[in-house]
């Protein structure tokens, strides 16, 4: 019996992106399914772990990403003829239209609210973002009220698409379990506390870094990952703090682990923009996999899960003197923070975890093959 052809687009995202080939392209894989992923990295054509990995030429600027590189995506995706396509990027959709008018079965990855990701835009003026989101609002629900199913990274964009799209599911973007390190040798008397992820304004690097200046003198805050733009490093770094930082840049899975071992708690104090109000940041959940208290932003759904599993505290994240004050309890309590980074990692075990969405991926798709 022949194997359904699956095959995964991406015109921004790295071929190994955790969430695209990781966590999906793994699990069809690993369900039956002949699954294949192409990707506009500009990188050899290579098969990893059964998966068929097709590069095609890098986009040499945004305006190549949206114009070009979706039609060299559109040019492979035509050649590999599969039965069901995976776009996960918004300027794929009008290439999903294509492969419909082709017979294809198509489904769309909503990796975030695209409308209101646009309005937090810092790159052009509020009313252009504020007439791009109505844009994208109206060009969105047109397209994907056209394709077979679209999967969403979280209850509240699913929920956006049940309207437009009966065949839709939120598969969270929760952790692996083969990716969960933890050890009972973690260091629980230590002052160092920890943020790894995508570097930015937004995302509190300033508050994280300030709020250094209100903790115990000996408080150190290990940071990893990329900074958004070498400017904003060098604002970061001129901050009288910044000495008690240890900026390791962007590390692998191996040395993210040994962060967590060497850290008294984890920082996810991103700022309330209306992007983040309904998201689920994944390093939360990474935080609390690797038996580390979190001190989260006190958006309500945050608060709702870091308090309901008793697994951190959630602070005003645009005030260093309260996630200071957090800090400093985990510091002068560590049998506590030691307790809640057991809680935490208890519910990822249990919920929050890729295990749980899988299911929900593959039942999906059963679905999809069942449309006609």
């Amino acid at each position: 019996m022949n194997k359904i052809r699956i095959a995964h687009l991406t015109s921004a995202h790295p071929r190994f992106d955790t969430r695209i080939f990781f966590k999906e392209c793994l699990s069809l894989k690993r369900a039956g399914y002949d699954v294949s992923l192409i990707v506009a990295d500009g990188l050899p054509d290579q098969v990893e772990s059964g998966v068929n990995i097709f590069g095609v030429e890098k986009a040499s600027s945004r305006f190549d990403r949206m114009r070009n590189a979706t039609k060299r995506v559109y040019r492979k995706a035509v050649e590999l003829d599969a039965e069901i396509y995976h776009l996960h990027d918004p300027e794929l959709m009008p290439i999903g239209l294509k492969l419909k008018r082709r017979g294809k079965k198509v489904v769309f990855d909503a990796h975030e609210d695209l409308p209101v990701q646009l309005l937090n835009k810092s790159y052009s003026r509020k009313w252009l973002l504020k007439v791009l989101s109505k844009v994208a609002t109206v060009y969105e629900a047109y397209v994907c009220s056209r394709l077979d199913g679209v999967v969403a990274a979280t209850p509240f964009i699913e929920k956006k698409f049940k309207r437009l799209n009966p065949l839709s599911v939120a598969v969270n973007n929760f952790p692996l379990l083969s990716e969960l390190e933890y050890t009972n040798e973690r260091n629980c008397s230590s002052h160092d506390i920890c943020y790894v992820g995508g570097i930015s304004k937004v995302r509190g690097i300033f508050e994280a870094v300030e709020s250094l200046e209100h903790c115990p003198e000996e408080t150190g805050l290990i940071v990893a990952g990329r900074f958004e733009t070498e400017g904003l490093r060098c604002q970061v770094q001129e901050l009288s703090a910044w000495p008690k930082v240890d900026y390791v840049g962007f590390v692998g899975r191996r040395e993210v682990a040994e962060i967590y071992q060497r850290s008294i708690a984890g920082l996810v104090t991103l700022h309330p923009i209306p992007n983040y109000l309904d998201a689920l940041p994944v390093k939360m959940f990474e935080y609390m996999g690797a038996g580390i208290p979190v001190v989260a932003s006190n958006i309500p759904l945050w608060k709702e899960i870091v308090e309901g599993n008793d697994c951190g505290v959630v602070v005003d994240p645009l005030d260093p003197a309260e996630i200071a004050k957090a800090v400093s309890f985990f510091i002068s309590n560590p049998d506590e923070a030691e307790r809640m980074g057991r809680m935490g990692r208890d519910a990822v075990l249990k919920k929050y975890n890729w295990e749980v969405e899988k299911a929900k991926l593959l039942k999906f798709y059963e679905e999809v093959v069942c449309v006609r």
